[in-house]
């Protein structure tokens, strides 16, 4: 479904990303994994094309996308759900939900969404100020499912949040997996990822530097724990 090669990305003069490839078959949860730093939101970014690839080619199912304003990658089925969430704070959350435009075949209906999200349709009338963490990123999440995209970019989705709202997070992910819908998932909780993704790619200097099954994910999560630092 995407495939990254050789792309190389710069904020000013600062080059960032050196020669990222990658690739996530559809269906698939697949994590950035590393550091601070390294490159793993910026690889985000540079794929919905808030940062321009300067190169290399950015393919989603098989259309080279890295030219493309970030509307109209948004347009073709690509999701972003950045690490600040984007709530619109002053809206409710059915209107956060219905207020954005569907730009995807494959748009979630509100019954859909409030089946895979009960909380949501609990506090469907409640302003985005005044939901929890959790709540906002499962709102961030079904925003993205509600337009139509079939491949969504998660960036940090635990960070800040309780164990118990993490493994809520974590069931979210599962059960959208249930409906076919992709996601690359930038991540730098281990055990998080590996609950949750069928591969993985370490990053390291703003390029991959490994590609991961779970299973070797998890019997090196010992080594990888003190590599990331976390």
């Amino acid at each position: 479904m995407l495939r990254l090669d050789d792309v190389h990305a710069y904020y000013d003069e600062s080059h960032v990303l050196r020669g990222v490839t990658l690739h996530v078959d559809a269906g698939e949860v697949v994590t950035l994994v590393g550091r601070n730093g390294v490159g793993k939101t910026t690889t985000l970014r540079t794929i919905i094309g808030i940062v321009r690839a300067r190169a290399g080619t950015i393919l989603f199912e098989d259309q080279p996308i890295q030219t493309l304003s970030s509307d109209r990658v948004a347009q073709l089925g690509i999701g972003f759900v950045p690490e600040e969430r984007g709530i619109m704070s002053t809206l409710s959350v059915y209107e956060n939900l219905t207020l954005p435009p569907v730009v995807g075949t494959n748009a979630w209906p509100l019954e859909k969404i409030y089946d895979a999200f009960p909380i949501l349709k609990m506090r469907a009338r409640a302003a985005g100020t005044t939901l929890s963490g959790g709540e906002q990123q499962m709102l961030a999440i079904a925003r993205v499912l509600r337009s139509g995209s079939r491949l969504i970019l998660l960036d940090e989705p635990t960070e800040g949040l309780a164990p118990v709202i993490v493994e809520q997070i974590g069931e979210v992910i599962r059960e959208i997996k249930k409906h076919g819908v992709t996601i690359l998932l930038v991540e730098q909780n281990v055990r998080f990822a590996t609950g949750v993704a069928d591969r993985h790619y370490l990053m390291a200097h703003g390029c991959i530097v490994e590609s991961l099954t779970n299973a070797e994910m998890l019997s090196r999560q010992t080594e990888l724990l003190e590599h990331l630092g976390v």
